[in-house]
């Protein structure tokens, strides 16, 4: 009978330990919750990052509660700071204008039409038109880049500048960079 209980032991442990574990979950999860969203945005992954480095300690603190909180708040600090960094960054990408065409096919082309038709194209497309023409790569290179083979690349390319050209309805346009 010894021997039994002392093989089941470890489950019994890991039992204990889980249930524990889920009743500080449901006791301070919430308060932490509300407390990471004092400084961030993203307070319930910063909580549940916390909760699982606590799991992951090879001993657990003295305080679990107070460990949490000071886990949290350092979390939630940093995630706010990251927060405020993708913001700045959308402003100002967003305040960029971006230009697809170089200015010498402006002239003879709607801007922002094509912009648009190209944006409509499926993306293994528009990819390597954007590689060919604006990014001056190979097809050897465009290859590399989306796992392909260079004439499958090519391939790629001339379909989807035909394509292009029909929604666009242009009889002709340079196609090299």
């Amino acid at each position: 009978m010894s021997q039994l209980h002392r093989h089941n032991q470890p489950l019994e442990d890991a039992l204990c330990n889980a249930e524990h574990q889920a009743e500080l979950i449901r006791r301070l999860g919430p308060a932490l919750v509300l407390f990471a969203r004092q400084r961030c945005r993203s307070g319930d992954d910063v909580v549940q990052d916390a909760f699982v480095k606590l799991f992951r300690l090879p001993e657990p603190p003295a305080n679990a509660p107070a460990w949490l909180f000071q886990v949290v708040r350092r979390d939630a600090s940093n995630a706010a700071r990251s927060e405020r960094r993708r913001e700045y960054h959308e402003r100002a990408a967003a305040e960029q204008r971006f230009d697809w065409f170089l200015p010498s096919l402006e002239d003879s082309l709607e801007v922002e039409t094509v912009t648009r038709s190209l944006q409509s194209m499926p993306l293994d497309e528009r990819e390597v038109i954007v590689a060919r023409i604006w990014g001056e790569l190979t097809f050897d290179e465009i290859a590399s880049v989306i796992g392909t083979s260079p004439s499958t690349a090519s391939r790629r390319y001339h379909t989807a500048l035909e394509a292009l050209k029909q929604k666009l309805d242009v009889t002709s346009t340079e196609t090299k960079p």
